[in-house]
Formats: C-alpha cells, sequence, structure tokens
C-alpha cells in the first residue's frame, strides 16, 4: 500500500484506504443521469459550443460560425479588445518593437495606448518591480516550494499583508493593483524558480535585480540567466509568447475563475491567487509540460523519427492508452474551441522553425510538424468526434520554452506571468457591470436516507 503521507503510520494509513474507498462509493454518479437531466458537463453542450454565462469586451475567441442552427468549422481567430492578433502582432514586430507592454495597455484600458501614454504605462510598471527585502526573503527564499505556481499564488496572497489599502474594488484602486501584480509576478516567478533549484538542486543561488530600460520579457531571460546574456530573436520570441497568452476570452477556466470568485466582491489579490490555482491543472495551463513530457518519451520509444508509419503506430498506441502517461490523450493536439487552426499555434509554429534553426533543434521540430500533421488523422480514425482537431498554442510552447532555455519548473508560471494582464482586465469587467454572485445550479440525485443513531450503526 503506498502511503500517502510521508510518516503516515500503518494504522492511520488503513483508515485513510477505508476513508477513501467509502469516498469514491458514495460520490460516483451515474454518467446516464447527465444526460437524462440534460446536464452540460463543463459548461459545454454535446457539439462542444460553450454555455454562454456573461458578456465580454476584452476578448473574443472565433472558431466557428453558425448556418441554419448548424456549427460551421472557420479557421480560428482571436481577437483581443476588437483587434485581430495577426495585425496586434504584425503591428509591433514590423515596427521591431515589443508588443507585450502594449497589449497589457490595450486589454486594461480597452484602447490603443499613444507612444506617450505607453511610455508613462511602462514607467509604471517598472517602478512597481520593486519588492520588500521581507517579503522577499519571507515568502520566496526561505520557504521555496517545488512548485512554482504554488509560489506564485502564495507569493500573490501574502502581497495583500504589503498593500495598505487591500480591500478597496474601487476601479482605481484594482487598476493600481494590477499593475503591481504584472510588474511583480515575473520576480515572484524567476525568483521562486532560482530559490527552488538552490534548495532542492543544490545549485549556487544567483538573484539579479530587474534592470531598468528593458521589456518585461528581456528582464526575464536577464533575471533567469545567470550571465544575463541573451539573443534578440531570443527576446522577441519570449515578448511574443507572452503576448499570445495574455487573453483568451472569458470562458477559460482561470478567467472564468477570475469573474466567479470576483462576484463575491473579493479582493483582488484573492481572486488572481484563484486564477494561478486553476491554471496550475495539467488540463489547462500545465498542457505545454505534458507535451514536452510527451515528445521527451515519444523521441526515445520512436526508432526513425521520419518514418510517418511508425508515428502514426505510436499515436494510436497513445490514444489507446498504451504509450506514455497511459491517459488517452495526445497533448497539445486538439482545443475546446478551436478545431481547424490555433491562430495562437499557427503565429508561434514560424518563430520556433527559426529559432529551431538557431539552436540547432531542426529535426526535433521536424518530428513535431510530422506528429502535428498526422495526429488529427490519427484521431479522426480512431475516436468519434463532434468537430475536428488542431495543434493548440501548448504544442509549440514547450518546444519554443525549451529551446529557450527556459526550464520546465517555469513553463506555467511563464503563462500565468502573461495570463495576469487577461484576468485582471475580466476583473475590472466584473467590476464596471456588477451584476449577481455567480452561482450555478446542480440537482441533487442522492437518495434519501432515514438518520441512524450512532449505536445502531
Amino acid at each position: 500500500m503506498a502511503s500517502y503521507i510521508k510518516g503516515l503510520d500503518k494504522d492511520k494509513e488503513l483508515f485513510i484506504s477505508k476513508l477513501s474507498t467509502q469516498a469514491k462509493e458514495n460520490n460516483y454518479i451515474d454518467p446516464a443521469l447527465y444526460a437524462k437531466y440534460e446536464v452540460k458537463r463543463g459548461l459545454r453542450d454535446i457539439s462542444g459550443k460553450g454555455v454562454l454565462a456573461g458578456l465580454t469586451e476584452v476578448g473574443e475567441v472565433h472558431a466557428y460560425v453558425l448556418d441554419e442552427n448548424e456549427l460551421i468549422p472557420v479557421p480560428g481567430r482571436l481577437i483581443y479588445r476588437g483587434i485581430d492578433i495577426y495585425d496586434l502582432t504584425k503591428g509591433f514586430l514590423e515596427e521591431n518593437r515589443f508588443g507585450f507592454e502594449e497589449v497589457a495597455y490595450l486589454l486594461l484600458s480597452g484602447q490603443l495606448p499613444s507612444e506617450e501614454i505607453l511610455k508613462e504605462f511602462k514607467a509604471f510598471l517598472e517602478d512597481s518591480q520593486a519588492m520588500d527585502d521581507v517579503f522577499l526573503r519571507n515568502t520566496i527564499l526561505e520557504i521555496p516550494s517545488k512548485d512554482i505556481m504554488n509560489t506564485l499564488a502564495r507569493g500573490v496572497l501574502t502581497l495583500y499583508n504589503y498593500d495598505n489599502n487591500p480591500d478597496d474594488i474601487s476601479i482605481e484602486n484594482v487598476i493600481r493593483q494590477s499593475l503591481e501584480l504584472i510588474a511583480k509576478l515575473p520576480l515572484i516567478a524567476v525568483y521562486g524558480y532560482q530559490a527552488y533549484v538552490h534548495k532542492y538542486l543544490n545549485q549556487s543561488l544567483v538573484l539579479h535585480s530587474p534592470k531598468a530600460g528593458l521589456s518585461i520579457a528581456e528582464n526575464i531571460l536577464h533575471m533567469l540567466r545567470p550571465d544575463s546574456k541573451y539573443s534578440e530573436l531570443e527576446a522577441v520570441i519570449l515578448d511574443l509568447l507572452l503576448v499570445l497568452h495574455a487573453e483568451h476570452g472569458g470562458g477559460n477556466n482561470s478567467t472564468f475563475t477570475t469573474h466567479v470568485v470576483t462576484s463575491t466582491g473579493t479582493d483582488t489579490y484573492s481572486a488572481i491567487a484563484a486564477a494561478i490555482a486553476s491554471l496550475k491543472g495539467p488540463r489547462h495551463g500545465g498542457a505545454n509540460i505534458k507535451v514536452r513530457q510527451m515528445f521527451n518519451v515519444m523521441k526515445e520509444e520512436l526508432k526513425d523519427w521520419e518514418d510517418e508509419d511508425e508515428i502514426r503506430h505510436y499515436l494510436l498506441k497513445i490514444l489507446r492508452k498504451e504509450a506514455f502517461d497511459r491517459s488517452g490523450l495526445i497533448y497539445g493536439i486538439g482545443h475546446a474551441v478551436y478545431s481547424i487552426s490555433d491562430p495562437r499555434s499557427v503565429i508561434l509554429k514560424g518563430y520556433a522553425e527559426q529559432l529551431a534553426k538557431e539552436k540547432g533543434y531542426d529535426e526535433e521540430y521536424q518530428l513535431y510538424e510530422r506528429v502535428e500533421r498526422l495526429a488529427p488523422e490519427v484521431i479522426s480514425k480512431e475516436r468519434k468526434m463532434y468537430k475536428g482537431v488542431c495543434a493548440n498554442v501548448d504544442y509549440y510552447s514547450g518546444l519554443v520554452y525549451n529551446m529557450l532555455g527556459i526550464p520546465g519548473e517555469l513553463f506555467t508560471p511563464l503563462f500565468a506571468v502573461s495570463r495576469v494582464v487577461g484576468w485582471c482586465a475580466h476583473r475590472i469587467e466584473e467590476l464596471v457591470n456588477p451584476g449577481k454572485v455567480v452561482r450555478p445550479a446542480f440537482k441533487s440525485v442522492a437518495e434519501r436516507k432515514e438518520y441512524i443513531p450512532l449505536k445502531n450503526r
């Protein structure tokens, strides 16, 4: 019997086992009941269309058109405040600028900043990067976590104690808090990682202070690397990743969590910590780590990376729960909304290829391309699907992070560093349009039972 708690004695272990057995037996719900009562599990109907739970102007995820009540898949589009992500990224990339700060302003305010306002915005973020030495030591360095997402959540909750006005939910105060969180999360993530490798991997503790004049993407690379060196292409691609992860509509799990928690009237730190907890899950923000793990195993077990028949056979084994983690999932392929294409993956793919050539990852990149092409074919033959599948943003982001030398422990935390912008924008929108506390209905299907006195049980 596995020990569920380190140092747990056999009697307690047996007790936990018995209690767990009862919990499993008494919490099982017949799947047929979900259909009987028309429960839309995951708040999605059988066609995959999401249950309408709110309205938003922050971001739009577009993947189909409705024609005579039939969903017709179209190439995916991601729109920030009315601006297509292709146009947005093309704009700052063609002007040789970093875009994350500009996108943050756009998502928070609802409009693109002028050159002067963008300069002020960047200066405010730069000033907000400073962290109290006691906070840094007590919250991050002295109690490092093996999971940096927990470090982020704890750090955000602790910042409540360093705020002179933490519970004020006026828009002015929430925007101030939002900017400070956007500025501080990169430091908490990177320092949390440095503390982790120092304690658990016995490496030297190297902490670089953020450097004035650098973009958030540049500062992440500067603080993460012992020598603080990085190429222009590396910084551009990391900045692009931050932009692509910053927002994805109101229905994704962590953003919906932000709306749910914000609707109670709670403070900003509690709402964002809840969103971080949601993003930590491998079925949400942790998927890019699973993609990397899957490919690491695949590279070892495939004899010929160019043999498409062998690749098809291996993907089939994954689907049949005979390979990798036995989950039956080809990680990075498929999305709750997109079916033909994920625009984030399309944009990132070209830069992944460019970086692969610079870093000597050509063969591995080609393997990714083959799996991306073959996986939908294998899935469609093996599974009954209501819509097509495509590579999502997690598919290439893990490879790109790896080529950037970013450790797996920081994959999801960097997602949070970016998505905090979207969370804060949605929190502001929820506060500007106050409604009822979010409280969907659950139907009880438990049988009625008589109370049995203790002595008669």
